[in-house]
């Protein structure tokens, strides 16, 4: 009986094996219909600033590009990521020209089932709007604890002078002026370069010390944008400016066009020409809030240097 059971049992599992080995892939004859470009990476000494911009509906693929005057764009490799499992006409790396159409070259994707799709990548002339000179016209920030209590408020640091060393507060920054110019591109497509922040006809820098009760240095607040000469980045896909400090410290802003912004609770702030803009981090303080302490030294939420161009 042992004997029959056990022989009953193998037989089995041999049957199962056999069945399980001849069933069916049911994804054998499935294709996939995906023709799609995800990405475009461009090589070469041509400057890409930022990821391409992809549109699937359009089927178009945009990258901005540095162009310089000579730019010769009649033999651009241009590394083109199809979709999974399908395959692209030029190859990725295969040189093609952009001359000859606005800047504007049509590849062809084919997927797995043998579908195709046409697809228009155009190299997007680029220009770094951040580059000249700029004259700083106000340091505007919204502070204050409790501002849905009416404890906020948007205000120029130079409208509390006594609040601030006589000579060398915030009005000495009023004269000065600020100075860019364009180094290169990273790998990652962000632009870089040198930013001189010069004096004005005062020689002097504004030192952020706050003398009233009690007295605090908040210079690590306010001073975003270094003395003298710094490097700055632009990151154009997270739209942020960082500014690198001799010592290696940054502070990350982001350069604003003109514009009103709504900071709630009835406060807004208004852009005449471009701003740079910082987030603050301070911190709640209900037993100093409506004063200035408040709103200079313990929780300053956003920092503005409003700047025009010369």
């Amino acid at each position: 009986m042992k004997k029959y059971t056990i022989f009953s049992i193998a037989v089995f599992f041999i049957v199962s094996t056999i069945q399980f080995s001849c069933t069916r892939d049911p994804y054998e004859d499935v294709y996939s219909n995906e023709r799609s470009i995800d990405n475009v990476t461009l090589g070469g000494d041509l400057m890409q600033v930022g990821p391409a911009v992809v549109d699937r509906e359009k089927g178009t693929a945009t990258v901005k590009v540095l162009m310089q005057q000579g730019t010769d764009l009649s033999n651009v490799v241009a590394k083109v990521l199809p979709s999974y499992r399908a395959t692209i006409s030029p190859g990725p790396d295969q040189p093609v020209n952009f001359a000859g159409n606005n800047n504007k070259f049509t590849y062809t994707v084919t997927a797995e089932s043998g579908s195709t799709r046409d697809w228009t990548v155009e190299l997007v002339p680029f220009t770094e709007t951040l580059l000249g000179t700029y004259d700083i016209q106000g340091l505007i920030v919204f502070g204050g604890t409790g501002p849905e209590y009416g404890g906020g408020a948007v205000m120029p640091l130079t409208d509390k002078p006594w609040v601030w060393p006589e000579t060398g507060g915030p009005a000495a920054e009023m004269d000065n002026q600020l100075t860019f110019e364009y180094t290169g591109t990273t790998a990652l497509g962000e632009t870089y370069g040198k930013v001189t922040n010069s004096a004005g006809a005062d020689g002097l820098y504004a030192n952020f010390l706050f003398i009233g009760d009690p007295q605090t240095d908040v210079n690590p607040f306010y001073r975003t944008i270094p003395k003298g000469e710094a490097t700055w980045t632009r990151n154009y896909e997270k739209n942020t400016v960082t500014f690198t400090f001799s010592d290696g410290r940054t502070a990350v802003g982001t350069f604003e066009e003109a514009g009103t912004e709504d900071l709630n609770n009835g406060l807004s702030k208004t852009i005449t020409d471009n701003a740079f803009s910082f987030t603050l981090k301070g911190t709640d303080d209900w037993d100093k809030i409506y004063s200035d302490y408040d709103k200079f030294v313990k929780n300053p939420r956003k920092f503005w240097i409003d700047i025009k161009r010369r």
